[in-house]
């Protein structure tokens, strides 16, 4: 398989703008995604794709490649799909998350094993949740998943319901899991899905995976035990002094 690793990165942000420049221990964020990425001896390229000169230059400074796109993508699953069409002859395109400067390699492999499988059309990741704290937080998205390691189902709230127990002790009862945002396509899929309309499960929970669910798309899940740090609003750079 040839597999393309695409880092979408816009500058305007509405919570961190400029985010995927900001100093990081002395690198930017995004090179720090982009040399992560280029770990990974699964994928055969990888390309940041933005929509602004800063960043487009500032990638190329380095030695990364950058790709410039449109600027009224809404997701980065269509700005994967713009850079997916200039760059035919992938089978399968992961879509890494550019505002993760310490993804691990290992986890961008796990995904891509999951297209050994040739009936895989779309996969992700999950990560076991194991606190209270984590299993009722709304900005935490949960997967249900099937016996076949597929996502039947993805929400904010805590999913499924246990029922006759307190919540509190819900995670005695069953094995809950977070979505971990990376995401891998079969190419063709990719050009299907980003000409689909938003869905109604999509705008009840703001999950554009859901309008793929919506239109009876299977998504596979490989599950990781390796924590995510992603840098949402500035406050976030404060965790990360651990890992510099």
């Amino acid at each position: 398989m040839k597999i393309l690793g695409i880092i979408p990165a816009r500058y305007a942000s509405s919570r961190f703008p400029g985010k995927p420049l900001v100093d990081i221990g002395g690198k930017t964020m995004i090179q720090r995604v982009y040399e992560q990425a280029k770990k990974c001896l699964s994928l055969s390229e990888v390309i940041v794709a933005t929509d602004d000169d800063r960043i487009f230059n500032h990638v190329n400074s380095f030695g990364g490649v950058a790709v410039m796109t449109g600027a009224n993508h809404q997701s980065g699953t269509d700005r994967c799909a713009e850079v997916a069409r200039l760059h035919p002859g992938y089978d399968v395109i992961i879509n890494i998350q550019g505002d993760e400067p310490f993804i691990d390699p290992e986890q961008i492999t796990k995904l891509t094993t999951c297209f050994n499988d040739q009936d895989t059309q779309l996969a992700t990741l999950v990560k076991r949740i194991l606190t209270e704290q984590e299993l009722h937080n709304a900005n935490s998205p949960k997967v249900v998943i099937n016996k076949l390691s597929e996502a039947i189902y993805f929400s904010r709230a805590t999913l499924p319901h246990i029922r006759g127990q307190e919540p509190e002790n819900w995670l005695e009862f069953h094995a809950f899991f977070k979505h971990i945002g990376i995401y891998g396509y079969r190419a063709d899929v990719l050009q299907e899905v980003t000409k689909l309309p938003v869905s109604p499960l999509e705008k009840a929970e703001s999950l554009e995976q859901l309008r793929w669910i919506d239109n009876g798309y299977r998504i596979k899940v490989a599950e990781t035990e390796l924590e995510t740090h992603a840098v949402d609003v500035p406050e976030d750079l404060e965790k990360l002094k651990f890992d510099i």
